[in-house]
């Protein structure tokens, strides 16, 4: 996770070793061994799906793959983004390169040409249901190693023939086995879900100190994340999420002020977000175990083993990717559910004890009466896309592929809903710093300090109405930028220690497997 973290940022190369390169030529001679001797392997010599018993001639098998990408080629809707296309594209070179599919090392040198040339084909987001992997998108993606089909360029559609003659790439030529090989995956599900998974762990960090602001400005109790109570439930991320907490609002003045108060005990989105924050964490790991495994799976179909043996298989059924993108969905759901509630705690006077929707001059100000709005209407859309994909099957392929995962779309409405999720949580954000401010000249923590003084650098206090809409905008750029980031890696309340503490960082790849990444 954290290498396609850096993939993002632009700081992966390619290559591909020559040991790597060796052993592709190796099982791709094996391979055709067989196929000279006229043995039927599916997918080489013959048809596809339904038309699995079609033998094809010795002369047709270039062209057989030819027209299985431009066939399959057929996804419809908004292009996916470049970035999960990239990802996609890394993926599939990479399990290509294990040397399992049969292909030459000529397959793998084109995808990575592209990568390095920043060359992104255009492949719609509609299409795929997960069955023999992600088949129309990754045709989409094939299409344009051979000259076809469309690439992204400043936003715009554009022949792909057009992008090759400008970088001075010829086209790839088709063998026996290599369409087949580029479609027959999970990585396009398997990107959007890990592009989804790296934001989900950043905003889930942003939340840490979106629930600090909030339970500093409502005056809460920080004794919900006392040791004594996560280590009598000792879930590490209980643990960490608490100690986040007491970081965050470390020598609060505010804080200390109510130290003797009469409240008893703190509603539940105040008193509990540490155990529901923490399960989200602990959802969050257990999410990156399986992307982790599925990133360096061989998902084909057929499989070629090292002696030339063929073993036809069902590995590119994205069912792990279906529900682990459906439980990414739930989990940050229910984040954006916790939020809310604090967004309406802040902003009901009754609540709070703070002027009713943070304005001091309520009445003829509506002040962040339609923030909180936004932000219900949000988790509405959350607990509606929250539906799980991965229980619905329709047979496709003449009823040869007769339970299919729906990979892709779990994986695209767990995109959305983490967007979404952010957006909720820079909305509390928003009206907690709002909220602080009504405390002056107490200070909060330290930390949450500093914080506060980024966001007012950017949006001041409001003590009149504004298009609370360009606040939102504003503040969601700054909480994404590298300045917000490096803030919150320097208190060692950031994305990467969470993963670092939940020994994601370290996670290796199982011993057998051989990445490109370099």
């Amino acid at each position: 996770l954290p290498l396609i973290r850096a993939f993002r940022e632009g700081d992966l190369q390619f290559e591909l070793t020559p040991s790597t390169r060796e052993r592709l030529q190796k099982r791709r001679d094996r391979l055709m061994e067989r196929v000279s001797r006229g043995e039927t392997i599916y997918g080489v010599n013959t048809g596809f799906g339904r038309l699995k018993d079609v033998r094809i001639s010795p002369e047709a098998l270039s062209q057989l793959q030819v027209n299985l990408v431009q066939s399959h080629a057929s996804g419809l809707g908004n292009p996916l983004p470049s970035r999960v296309v990239r990802i996609a594209m890394a993926l599939r070179a990479h399990t290509l390169a294990r040397g399992f599919s049969g292909v030459r090392p000529a397959v793998v040198d084109q995808l990575i040409r592209y990568l390095e040339k920043n060359i992104v084909p255009w492949v719609p987001e509609q299409g795929s249901v997960g069955a023999s992997g992600d088949l129309a998108p990754l045709a989409h993606i094939a299409q344009t190693l051979i000259g076809e089909g469309y690439c992204v360029e400043n936003g715009s559609r554009v022949s792909t023939r057009t992008v090759l003659e400008k970088h001075h790439l010829t086209p790839l030529t088709l063998e026996a086995r290599e369409g087949i090989a580029l479609i027959n995956g999970t990585q396009v599900s398997t990107a959007i879900l890990v592009d989804a998974l790296i934001d989900a762990f950043y905003i889930l960090a942003l939340s840490c100190a979106a629930y600090a602001m909030s339970l500093d400005a409502l005056k809460g109790s920080i004794h919900a994340t006392d040791p004594p109570v996560y280590r009598q439930r000792p879930y590490p991320g209980l643990e960490v999420v608490s100690e986040f907490t007491r970081k965050w609002l470390e020598d609060s003045e505010i804080l200390a002020s109510h130290r003797d108060c009469q409240r008893i005990q703190d509603a539940y989105s105040l008193r509990c977000a540490p155990q529901v924050q923490g399960s989200v964490l602990e959802g969050l790991r257990f999410i990156a175990e399986i992307a982790t495994i599925e990133m360096n799976s061989v998902t084909d179909n057929p499989m070629i083993l090292d002696d030339g043996e063929v073993l036809h298989n069902g590995n590119f059924h994205g069912a792990p990717v279906a529900m682990a993108a459906d439980f990414l969905g739930s989990i940050m759901t229910t984040l954006s559910s916790i939020a809310e509630r604090r967004i309406f705690r802040l902003t009901s006077p009754e609540l709070s004890g703070l002027p009713p929707f943070l304005s001091p001059n309520a009445g003829v100000n509506s002040g962040y009466m339609l923030v909180h709005v936004t932000t219900a209407a949000l988790v509405n859309e959350n607990k509606t896309l929250a539906h799980p994909a991965s229980i619905d099957s329709i047979p496709t392929s003449d009823n040869q592929e007769d339970h299919v995962s729906m990979s892709a779309w779990a994986a695209r409405k767990a995109r959305q809903i983490v967007d979404n999720t952010g957006l909720i949580i820079t909305a509390e954000i928003l009206t907690a710093a709002q909220a602080i401010d009504f405390h002056r000249p107490l200070k909060t923590g330290r930390r949450l300090e500093r914080f506060h003084e980024l966001v007012r650098k950017h949006i001041p206090f409001r003590d009149h109405d504004v298009p609370f809409h360009e606040d939102m905008e504003t503040l969601r750029t700054l909480l994404w930028s590298k300045e917000t980031e490096h803030l919150l890696r320097e208190f060692g309340l950031d994305a990467q220690t969470l993963m670092d503490r939940l020994g994601l960082s370290s996670q290796s790849r199982p011993d057998h497997n051989e990445s490109i990444l370099s």
